[in-house]
């Protein structure tokens, strides 16, 4: 029903930005919001942000992101963003895009809709 493809991933040096984005298709209209986790290797996913897609498109960040990371939605486009700036390496992870057709969430069981997910990478 709804397909979400990620980009924008790559190898950065710390202190560097990046700017991920995520595709939406198909029947996008129920999408209540947005988010981003991410998963390192030997660690748990974890949320990152997330955004209302509807309605006023208010945000939450994780602690460990926020005042470096922003997330935005382009709604006609079915696109939302994670600007990254000021990179650590400890922000090195897959990336992955969800949606949920419910709540704007924390939790990965939460969402409804996955990408396949980006690799970032911040070399020290």
């Amino acid at each position: 029903q709804v397909q979400l493809v990620e980009s924008g991933g790559g190898l950065v040096q710390a202190g560097g930005s990046l700017r991920l984005s995520c595709a939406a298709s198909g029947r996008t209209f129920n999408m209540y919001a947005m988010g981003w986790f991410r998963q390192a290797p030997g660690k748990v996913r974890e949320f990152v942000a997330a955004i209302r897609w509807r309605s006023d498109g208010s945000t939450y960040y994780a602690g460990s992101v926020k005042g470096r990371f922003t997330i935005s939605r382009d709604n006609a486009k079915n696109t939302v963003y994670l600007q990254m700036n000021s990179l650590k390496p400890e922000d090195t992870a897959v990336y992955y895009c969800a949606g949920s057709e419910t709540t704007m969430g924390t939790r990965s069981y939460e969402y409804h809709y996955w990408g396949q997910g980006t690799q970032v990478t911040v070399s020290a």
